[in-house]
Order: C-alpha cells, then sequence, then structure tokens
C-alpha cells in the first residue's frame, strides 16, 4: 500500500500554475479561437504577448513571465468581461463556453502570475538559470 501523499496548500498551486509556460499559451489559443474570425484586432493583440511570455518561461525568466503573463492575461478579462451577450442562451453555446473559459483562465493567469511574481526570488531564479543553461 502506497502512502497517501499530503494535501497541497493553495500556494502551492497557485505557484505552480504561475510558474508554467502552458497557462498563456492556452489562453492564447482561446483568444485565437474566439477573435480570428472575423479578425478582431485588439484581442489579438494579446496573443504575441502571451506566446512570447511562455517563451520567455521556457528560457529560464519564470518570475519575468509570469509578470507578464499577469498583466497581459488580466487585461484581456477586464477587456472580455466589458461584452455581454445579447441572450441568455447565447452564453451556453460552444462560443460562450469558449468565452466564459478564456476569461476563467485569465483571471486565474492574473490571479497565479501575480502572486509568483510578488512573491519570486530573482537571486535564485538567476542562479538556476546560470547553473542549468538551457539551449546552449
Amino acid at each position: 500500500m502506497a502512502a497517501a501523499e499530503p494535501p497541497k496548500s493553495i500556494s502551492s498551486h497557485l505557484e505552480a500554475w504561475g510558474n508554467s509556460p502552458f497557462a498563456p499559451t492556452g489562453l492564447a489559443t482561446l483568444i485565437t479561437a474566439l477573435h480570428f474570425r472575423p479578425l478582431q484586432v485588439r484581442p489579438m493583440l494579446f496573443v504575441p504577448i502571451l506566446f512570447f511570455s511562455s517563451y520567455a518561461n521556457l528560457q529560464g525568466f519564470k518570475i519575468d513571465s509570469a509578470g507578464i503573463t499577469a498583466a497581459a492575461s488580466g487585461t484581456y478579462a477586464l477587456i472580455a468581461m466589458r461584452r455581454r451577450p445579447a441572450a441568455f442562451m447565447s452564453r451556453f453555446s460552444i462560443r460562450g463556453i469558449v468565452r466564459g473559459a478564456a476569461v476563467g483562465i485569465g483571471f486565474a493567469n492574473a490571479v497565479a502570475g501575480g502572486w509568483v511574481y510578488a512573491k519570486g526570488d530573482r537571486e535564485k531564479e538567476k542562479k538556476e538559470r546560470r547553473d542549468n543553461p538551457r539551449w546552449v
């Protein structure tokens, strides 16, 4: 019988989400699905920012990447919340569900990224980048 793992705290979940390169990529994918056709330029401006944040995270700049992700995701979520669907049933269409998921992930990225950015240890991150170089 395997020993049960102790439950993880909320802060460890936030840190794991904020340090993940998949969170901004997932939001960028949902934004593209919602706003590429017909092309809406303003929301699509967040996609390259989120992809750059994911790239910076993979390069070892996890704290800075979390800050960029928090800023871009939070701004997108606030902008997306301004628009209200015309009818109640349009919220439960496929597009409405994807929009709700994008806004939810945007808020989750903003909270988790802000947590990692506020609590991050830059000296530890710099030492980790120096000891474990990537793409060399």
